[in-house]
Parts: C-alpha cells; sequence; structure tokens
C-alpha cells in the first residue's frame, strides 16, 4: 500500500510513517480500539464475579436475619434442585427420624452445603417420634426391619418420590445401643442393612447404620450449633477471629471463632470445643488421653482445602448430669451419715425427730432417702454455699467411680478469646426458676441461688402454685432447684475450671429462635465430600463450552491480551496528538508571515 511520510522543520524534528488514512479516521480507529479493550476487560470481570458472586455469604445483618425467616418456610418440594437427606436417631427411650434439604453447591470449593432442617405446609419440622428405644430388640434383632417402618414411612411421605434414590439415609444409634453387647448390635444392625432397601428405594448401605461412640455424638453437636451460627462462613469478616495451628504446615489461619458447648442432661454430662493450637503435653501417658478425647476432622470437600479443618475437644461424663449426680449425693451423705453415727453414737437420721440437715434443700422441706433396705430421714436447712462445699468430692467421682473431672485430661482453653453456649440443664437451671436464662454472670447467679435456698419451702410452694416461675418447671425442678443450681457452679467452675468472671457464656434452649440436634451436624459431616461431585460437574460442562472455557479456563490470557490492546490503542492516540501539535508548530511561522504581507498591522503605511 502506499505510505507517506510527515516531518517537521523544527529542531526537535521526528519522523513516523503510517498508513495513508485520514487523521479524523485515525482517531476514530484509536478510540474505539480503546473502548474494545475496555469492554473486554469489563467482560472478564462480569464473567468472574457470576462465578464467585454466588458464593458470597451475607454480610449484613438484614441479609443474615432474612436468612433466618427463609428456614421457618414451608420447603418448596417442587423445586427440582433440591436435595434431600434422612438421619434416625435411635436413642436409649425412643428413636426419632430429621428430613433435611440442601441447593446445588454454589460452586466455591470454600464453603459447605447450607443444609436446612425440612419444614412442611404447616411451616412445622418434619421429625416423628416412636417409644421404645431400638435396644429393647436385643432378643429380637429381626424386628428392626419393623421397627424402623413407621419413621421411613413417614419420611418418605415428605420427600418426593422422585428424589428416594439419591436419598441418603443415616441409621445412628446412641447411648442405648451402646449398653448392649457388640453381637446383639451387629444383629439389629444387620436386620436394617438387609431388610430396609427391600421396602424403601434410599440410598442406603452398611456404612450408613452403625452405633456412633459419645465422643462422634459431642462432635456432631459441636458441628450443628457452629453450622446454624455461622462460624463456618469463614469469608464473612467478623471481629472475633482465632489463630489455628494446623499441625506440621508453617502456615497457621486466622479464621472466624467457633463456639463451645455445654450439655448436662440427667444422665450425662458433656463439653466441646474447638482447640486452636497444638499443645506440648507433659508425659506419654497424657498424649495417650488426649488422643481419645481429642477429634481432628476437615469439613471441607477436597482434602487440599484446610479452611474447614478443626480439632476439637469432647469429653462426656457418665453420671454427671443433673439426676445421676443428685443420686450419688444421696449415696453420699447416706454413707457418711452412718459413719458419723457409728463413730459418735448417735441416731442422725433415724428418724423425723432428728433428720439428718441437708444444706441442698430449701428450708424445712421433708424428705427420705432409702437405699439397700436403710431409710435416712432429711430435713432441708437452705444452705447454698454449704452445699457447693460438700458437693466437692463428687466431682473426682466416689463409690469407685472412673469419671472425673478433677483427673479427667482437659484441653486448654483461651478464656480470653472463646465463647460457650450452656444447652440442657445448664439452661433450666438457670432460667425456669431463678429467670437468669441468656448471658450468664456468675455473681448474679450465686446470689440470686443463694437467696432462692434461704426461703422456706412453704414460700417456695405458694409460688410455684401462684404461677411465679416458669411454665416448664414442674414441683421437682422447685424441691431440688437448691442442689442442682450449686452442683451446674460446682461442675462449670471448679470441674472445667471456668473464671468467675467469665463473660462469654450463654445458657439457651434454642439457636436463632430453632432446636439444634446433632443429627444437623452429622448430616452435615456425612455429606461433605457431595459438594465435590457438583464441582467435577461443572468442571466437566465447562470443558465441553468453548466460551466457557474461554472465559475461565484462559482468563488470565485473556486479561493480559486486553491489557495490551487498551495500551497499544492510548499510544496511539498519543502519538495522534503529538503529531498534531508539532504540526501546529511548524506552521504558526507561515501562518504568521501570511497575515504580515496580507493584512495592515497598525503602525505601517502601504508603500508607493
Amino acid at each position: 500500500s502506499s505510505r507517506i511520510s510527515f516531518s517537521c522543520l523544527c529542531p526537535t524534528s521526528w519522523r513516523l510513517t503510517v498508513p495513508t488514512v485520514s487523521p479524523c479516521a485515525r482517531q476514530r480507529l484509536a478510540l474505539l480500539a480503546l473502548l474494545f479493550g475496555v469492554c473486554l476487560l469489563l467482560l472478564v470481570a462480569a464473567t468472574d464475579l457470576r462465578r464467585w458472586g454466588s458464593s458470597a455469604p451475607p454480610d449484613r445483618p438484614f441479609e443474615r436475619y432474612m436468612a433466618r425467616v427463609g428456614d421457618l418456610e414451608a420447603t418448596d418440594t417442587g423445586d427440582s434442585t433440591l436435595n434431600y437427606g434422612i438421619v434416625v436417631d435411635c436413642g436409649s427411650s425412643g428413636s426419632r427420624v430429621f428430613v433435611y434439604f440442601w441447593p446445588p453447591h454454589n460452586g466455591n470449593p470454600h464453603d459447605l452445603l447450607d443444609v436446612k432442617q425440612m419444614r412442611d405446609q404447616s411451616r412445622q419440622p418434619v421429625v416423628k417420634k416412636i417409644k421404645p428405644g431400638i435396644s429393647v430388640l436385643a432378643t429380637t434383632p429381626d424386628q428392626a426391619s419393623h421397627y424402623m417402618r413407621p419413621l421411613l414411612s413417614f419420611a418418605a411421605a415428605h420427600v418426593p418420590v422422585t428424589k428416594h434414590k439419591e436419598t441418603p439415609l443415616y441409621i445412628l444409634c446412641t447411648a442405648g445401643m451402646r449398653l448392649l453387647p457388640e453381637r446383639q448390635q451387629a444383629a439389629i444392625l444387620a436386620d436394617l442393612v438387609r431388610n430396609v432397601p427391600l421396602e424403601f428405594d434410599f440410598l442406603f448401605s452398611a456404612s450408613q447404620a452403625e452405633v456412633i461412640s459419645g465422643k462422634q455424638e459431642g462432635v456432631y453437636a459441636w458441628i450443628g450449633i457452629n453450622f446454624v451460627l455461622g462460624r463456618f462462613d469463614h469469608e464473612e469478616e467478623e471481629e472475633a477471629m482465632v489463630t489455628v495451628a494446623l499441625g506440621s504446615q508453617a502456615e497457621s489461619l486466622v479464621r472466624k471463632r467457633t463456639v463451645g458447648i455445654l450439655d448436662m442432661g440427667g444422665a450425662s454430662l458433656q463439653i466441646a470445643y474447638e482447640v486452636p493450637s497444638v499443645e506440648a503435653f507433659s508425659s506419654p501417658q497424657q498424649e495417650e488421653a488426649a488422643k481419645s478425647l481429642l477429634a481432628e476432622f476437615n469439613l471441607g470437600c477436597d482434602v487440599q482445602h484446610t479452611e474447614h479443618v478443626y480439632r476439637v475437644y469432647v469429653s462426656t461424663f457418665l453420671g454427671f448430669g443433673g439426676n445421676f449426680a443428685r443420686q450419688r449425693y444421696e449415696e453420699l451423705v447416706l454413707n457418711q451419715t452412718r459413719t458419723h453415727n457409728r463413730l459418735h453414737s448417735q441416731q442422725m437420721g433415724a428418724s423425723t425427730e432428728t433428720p439428718f440437715l441437708d444444706p441442698c434443700l430449701p428450708v424445712g422441706l421433708k424428705d427420705t432417702i432409702e437405699r439397700g433396705g436403710q431409710t435416712l430421714h432429711i430435713r432441708g436447712r437452705g444452705d447454698w454455699q454449704a452445699c457447693a462445699q460438700l458437693l466437692q468430692p463428687l466431682l473426682a467421682g466416689v463409690n469407685g467411680s472412673q469419671a472425673s473431672l478433677t483427673s479427667t485430661y482437659q484441653a486448654p482453653i483461651d478464656f480470653n478469646n472463646s465463647e460457650f453456649y450452656g444447652f440442657s440443664e445448664f439452661f433450666y437451671c438457670t432460667e425456669d426458676v431463678l429467670r437468669l436464662g441468656g448471658h450468664y454472670h456468675a455473681p448474679s447467679f450465686a446470689r440470686t441461688a443463694q437467696d432462692y435456698c434461704s426461703l422456706s419451702w412453704s414460700v417456695l410452694t405458694q409460688r410455684f402454685q401462684e404461677g411465679l416461675y416458669s411454665p416448664h418447671a414442674d414441683q421437682q425442678r422447685v424441691k431440688y432447684q437448691c442442689f442442682k443450681s450449686a452442683w451446674m457452679y460446682q461442675v462449670l467452675h471448679e470441674g472445667f475450671h471456668f473464671p468467675l468472671d467469665y463473660s462469654s457464656l450463654h445458657m439457651a434452649q434454642l439457636v436463632d429462635d430453632r432446636e439444634v440436634q446433632w443429627t444437623l451436624g452429622a448430616i452435615l459431616y456425612k455429606t461433605r465430600f457431595l459438594p465435590l461431585r457438583d464441582l467435577r460437574q461443572e468442571s466437566s460442562r465447562q470443558a465441553h463450552s468453548p466460551w466457557l472455557r474461554l472465559s475461565f479456563v484462559y482468563n488470565h490470557y485473556l486479561f493480559f491480551v486486553c491489557i495490551l490492546v487498551v495500551l497499544l490503542a492510548i499510544i496511539l492516540y498519543l502519538l495522534r496528538l503529538r503529531r498534531i501539535h508539532s504540526r501546529q508548530l511548524c506552521l504558526a511561522p507561515h501562518n504568521l508571515r501570511w497575515l504580515e504581507e496580507a493584512v495592515l498591522l497598525p503602525g505601517q503605511e502601504l508603500g508607493p
């Protein structure tokens, strides 16, 4: 093609050879190239936002509130994209079935499945309980599938039929089955594995029916609480953070702080919390004890992602629940009184005239303790501090008990950067009578409990009849509130060594206005690898799409190409401006001479 050369007579002249194109056309081309490059950059950015935007958790209080409200709505079973899961909790007194659901995974490998409890058209949780516990079938294990039929039929009626074959079913047995010999446990589970698939099309295999340990149950409860509280959403900024050491890895993680749980039932006591730091053990015996109480697991869908690796301490103490503790206390009092009477030749507690004065019962309350054919008459004297001191030996275990709060290994707790929730008896003991549920303040609790114990039994009975206590409080609660409040206080501060000024303990019955079961943590743990399947399917779809391959696979190369195009357009445009400016400077003297010749300047005269 033909070319022209632009030159200038100025001292700083320079030369540029370009195609023969009009100046206006070259300017338009430069602007078009610039716009084209900017558009490509915006397209790449928009593609990335579409890819990752769905994984961003709600980061404003209003959005989090709306998400909780949505959890209470009826589940849309007409949505074909939803997935379902079923967990049967086979406890000691009965069995309950829970149905959960979750939408497709959002594609971010760092996020967990958004599992929620299914709700029916009346917005009630889909759950059903039957009695007694499955352990009653110890001698008739061939009836296990028949026992399970009402629960599974109930679940099948709520899960869409088209989803049955892809809905995992987990039958998890707890305390009642743990007490049976392994042979009887195996027989019951074998009947379930053999006969349940004959009647129900759920995704069910031998590995999905098991007797879980107390440690597993504690881990599942810990997972469920923290999931509902949003403590696994690490991308959401929070003030409460913690540094986590991940074993042999050089770098530590800084992520959202999780919460620990305290749970006291009638028979057992349990504590579970994350241990972010790796502890140096003082002896091989202590290290061996720690291994049995520490659980390390990865909730993420891929072992390569360590953002969801947790090290959790879980310990269960049988006989340390509220009701069993009272029984152990009565045995302690009976033995001590018998020894005292023998040494001092007295008859304390032998009749109502010479009762044993029990500091753990309200003033004036009369009761009896019967053990081994012996009867001990007692009368309350309502001394809460004396009661707390009398309970000290129970923390270490008495009568040959192997459980001990004082000698069992306990992983260290950073009380300056931790948070705990107390459930069951911890909540009932603070709320039902004393009305101090919620945030726990040790001095206020001790003062209120002491005032309650010092009241006479007649006054407390009158208050109960007038409905001044919680509707959940019965006469047994009013009777043993003094004892249980002292026991809870001792367990918390002498057993688990919580400081008296600890300010991050919450006594609760519900979390975000709903009851949280350990079965939620179980389904989260059991389905943790399912997002990996969705991610692989997404990668497979992208591999067959040229546009997606261009957008995602070669995103970095496309970005650099866009940068080069934009830079080239800017350079061409600047060269164009410089050429115009230089041309104007070169033409300025010629224009001035033309004006001098053509126009008579002021002060000049025309020649002859």
